[in-house]
């Protein structure tokens, strides 16, 4: 049995620390994470917000950015988000192309895509 989803985990290139922190943690607002012991000696950083976890760890050779795959940041307040991402010199794309949604796309400072959606009406309870 599935109980739910764990964490997302995305690539970086070595030495990005600082800077998906000053994003994640920064522009996104998101609570730092201490990694395990004997993960922290890898290099990467780990983030949450609510229930939802992100995990960037570092790929030491041939590091590409995921940019089909990717997590989908289930916000309120969307053009907010959108907005602070702009004023932060993340442009936003958006995305009419899911029914019952707002959405748009952009990328982390390394690459890698992100998703931010908003439901057109509250879902229930």
């Amino acid at each position: 049995m599935i109980l739910g989803l764990d964490h997302v985990q995305l690539a970086a290139p070595p030495g990005s620390e600082a800077t998906l922190r000053a994003f994640y943690g920064g522009v996104l607002g998101m609570t730092e994470m201490p990694e395990p012991p004997a993960l922290a000696t890898r290099g990467g950083c780990w983030f949450r917000a609510g229930t939802a976890q992100l995990h960037l760890g570092v790929e030491t050779t041939g590091f590409r950015p995921a940019r089909k795959a990717h997590p989908a940041l289930r916000v309120t307040a969307i053009d907010a988000w959108a907005a602070r991402l702009h004023a932060h010199g993340t442009p936003v794309t958006w995305d009419h192309g899911l029914p019952g949604h707002r959405r748009f796309h952009c990328a982390d400072p390394v690459g890698n895509r992100l998703e931010f959606l908003q439901p057109d009406a509250p879902e229930p309870p």
